[in-house]
Formats: C-alpha cells, structure tokens, sequence
C-alpha cells in the first residue's frame, strides 16, 4: 500500500511539472486490475492485511 500510494505520488508530482504545453494521459485502470495489483502486493507482504482489506473494500466500493 505505500509502494502504490508512494507512485501515485510521484506520478502526480511529476505531472503536475509539465508546463502549459504538457499533454497527460490518463489511462482507465479496470477494477479487476486494481485487485490484482493490490494482491500482489499483499502477496509480497508490502501492505498489511488491514490495508489489504480497506483497499479491496474501496476498490469493490468504487471509491
């Protein structure tokens, strides 16, 4: 979980730092994707098994 909060950081940060001419592109992550990437990092023991819990209710939750 703070691998994947540290990225989104960082990819926010970073795209922020573009200018007026910057492009961003936005690409749709699937909820099945999501779940996925956040089983993986439960896996690898990078999040905690409430992490794990509170993230997977979101994600289902669409929020």
């Amino acid at each position: 979980m703070k691998t994947l909060m540290a990225l989104t950081l960082v990819a926010m940060t970073v795209s922020a730092c573009g200018g007026g001419n910057a492009t961003t592109n936005v690409q749709a992550v699937s909820v099945g994707d999501q779940l996925a990437s956040l089983e993986k990092a439960y896996a690898e023991g990078l999040v905690t098994d409430k992490e794990y819990k509170d993230q997977r209710k979101k994600i289902l939750d669409g929020k």
